[in-house]
């Protein structure tokens, strides 16, 4: 008895190893799904994570990431309703929920991507192409994404997939296109620049205008009050000089000879003679100055 239970222990030890080196069994992580495939066909889809097994030699295991993917397509130019070139770069995220569709449809994400790819710039430019590229660069982008995202969800269930996020990463001008908008915008701005100093030398003239009438009419506000001011200074002047000359009218012709003197001479390097009879002689008598 002893030695049958010990060889039924051996001969299933011997049949585990040979299952396990056979590869019977496999591990489906919880990032993978898997298909059990025998010659082939699909004979079972494996969803939960843990230890399965499959028949040795028949049957091979083919795993299907279950993650959140990313879908890049190559950028394309794309041409608007306007009759602009533009270059779109979109990308999307999708995740694989029939794995048994998605494997016969494209077999790997390789294929997928390939395929899927080329089905979103398709829906892109079809889409955009009602468009120009004012309503693209506009709050008008919402809609468009949303009618982008429409078209491409149309081809999700014939690959076993569920589009998550279609975005449009950026759209560039072509070189052409850019150069046109560049020289365009240039052409604008030299137009608005040539008005805004058009439009400043006539305020400038105007100022200027403005300034010399004010100037003017400054001057000869300050010329009358000027004048009025010296009129009243002479009259102060003269009623002072009078009343000195009351007071002391020798002193008086004194000083208004020397300022005669002053009048006459100035600074000037000159020779004065008095002659008999002169204004001065009253108070110099008869001299003779010389330098």
């Amino acid at each position: 008895m002893r030695f049958n239970v010990r060889n039924l222990l051996i001969i299933l030890i011997l049949f585990i190893t040979f299952l396990t080196f056979t590869g019977a069994f496999f591990i489906v992580n919880e990032t993978k799904q898997a298909l059990v495939l025998q010659f082939g066909d699909p004979r079972k889809v494996v969803t939960k994570p843990g230890l399965q097994f499959k028949i040795p030699f028949i049957q091979d295991a083919v795993f299907i990431d279950s993650r959140l993917l990313n879908l890049d397509p190559q950028p394309e130019e794309m041409i608007l309703s306007d009759q602009k070139r533009i270059i779109v770069d979109s990308f999307a995220r999708y995740k694989i929920v029939d794995p048994l569709k998605f494997f016969q449809t494209v077999r790997n994400e390789t294929t997928f991507s390939d395929r899927f790819g080329r089905i979103i710039n398709a829906s892109v430019r079809g889409v955009i192409a009602q468009y120009s590229l004012t309503s693209l660069l506009s709050n008008q982008r919402i809609k468009i994404m949303s009618e982008i995202e429409k078209q491409i969800k149309l081809n999700e269930d014939s690959y076993g997939v569920t589009i998550v996020d279609i975005r449009i990463g950026r759209t560039d001008l072509t070189e052409q296109v850019s150069n046109n908008v560049y020289q365009r915008m240039r052409s604008e701005r030299e137009k608005e620049a040539n008005l805004l100093r058009a439009e400043g030398e006539e305020l400038s003239k105007e100022i200027r205008a403005s300034a010399d009438r004010q100037q003017t009419v400054i001057i000869a506000e300050a010329e009358r009050t000027s004048s009025i001011l010296r009129g009243e200074g002479d009259a102060k002047k003269n009623m002072i000089l009078g009343d000195a000359y009351g007071l002391d009218e020798e002193f008086f012709d004194f000083l208004r000879t020397m300022q005669a003197c002053k009048d006459t001479f100035g600074d000037t390097e000159m020779s004065m003679v008095i002659a008999p009879g002169q204004v001065c002689e009253k108070f110099f008598g008869e001299i003779d100055i010389q330098n």
